[in-house]
């Protein structure tokens, strides 16, 4: 029988720092989780692959958590069980004293609209039919966040809260920058007004500029929502911008956690010092 952690779900205390997290106010516990993938490779034959391999992870309200490693390492899975995009094969994923993994019908909705999921590639996540004030406008009829008559209110203030132009409601997608299209998902994703916010190589897809615009807009977001954030990256210079704490993963494995400031400059595991070697360091230019 399994023992459900102690779990405290009210406001964490912060300090002056919006980026302080106490550490004291668990708002998910992983335990032991795994997540096995059947692959056809023939007719006669099968594989399955460990993409996560007994996880154990603890998430503190308010913290930004970023998972780092190579592809193929485990963190997207991660992040979608999280969410519950997908469920685990073994373990338990609580939220407080509730099991993720076990959620259903009206249960899971709610869940899901507590916690917000940012995609790696917004032009594939995002509709291409529907103009960008359309685009948010569904979640907040689905959710019901906000009276109708006030959908249009709050579609302006959702596009002010990203950075976006009022006048973009009217654009599809394709007529928006790469930037533009990851700031516009986004605020989809906050439209439910969530808890958390799972972010799956959000900036890997985006040029050098417009990611340090979506990585300062995520740290603005998080000092003024208090959210939660769960930060995939294979891009070790992201995680300097915005992790309180880094989890390593290596072959669906955590190899590796703790303060940003340790991860980065202290680093104990092999694995994690061989990302630090290969991050790439462009010179500064001189005048």
């Amino acid at each position: 029988m399994t023992t459900k952690p102690s779990a405290s779900l009210a406001p964490a205390e912060v300090g002056n720092d919006p980026r302080d997290v106490t550490g004291t106010d668990l708002l998910f516990r992983l335990e032991g989780v795994s997540r096995t993938y059947r692959t056809d490779a023939s007719f006669f034959r099968r594989h399955h692959v460990d993409a996560l391999r007994s996880v154990d992870l603890d998430i503190f309200r308010g913290e930004v958590l970023t998972l780092v490693g190579q592809s193929g390492s485990g963190k997207s899975t991660l992040g979608r069980i999280v969410a519950r995009l997908i469920r685990a094969s073994s373990g338990r994923v609580w939220f407080g004293d509730t099991d993720v993994n076990s959620l259903r019908g009206r249960a899971l909705r709610n869940y899901r609209r507590r916690v917000g999921i940012v995609f790696q590639d917004p032009y594939a996540s995002l509709n291409p039919r529907m103009r960008v004030g359309a685009a948010l406008a569904e979640p907040l009829r689905v959710w019901k966040v906000v009276d109708g008559r006030k959908i249009d209110q709050e579609v302006a203030r959702l596009l002010d809260s990203v950075a976006i132009p009022q006048h973009y409601v009217d654009r599809y997608p394709h007529a928006l920058s790469g930037g533009e299209r990851q700031r516009v998902a986004i605020a989809r994703a906050l439209a439910s007004r969530p808890e958390v916010l799972v972010a799956d190589e959000a900036v890997s897809a985006l040029d050098v500029a417009s990611a340090a615009e979506i990585l300062n807009l995520l740290l603005d977001l998080h000092a003024e929502l208090r959210l939660t954030v769960l930060f995939a990256t294979h891009d070790l210079g992201a995680a300097r911008v915005l992790a309180d704490r880094i989890a390593v993963m290596q072959h669906g494995e955590i190899v590796e956690i703790g303060p940003a400031a340790d991860i980065l400059g202290q680093a104990t595991h092999p694995y994690t010092r061989e990302l630090l070697e290969a991050e790439l360091h462009l010179p500064s230019s001189q005048t």
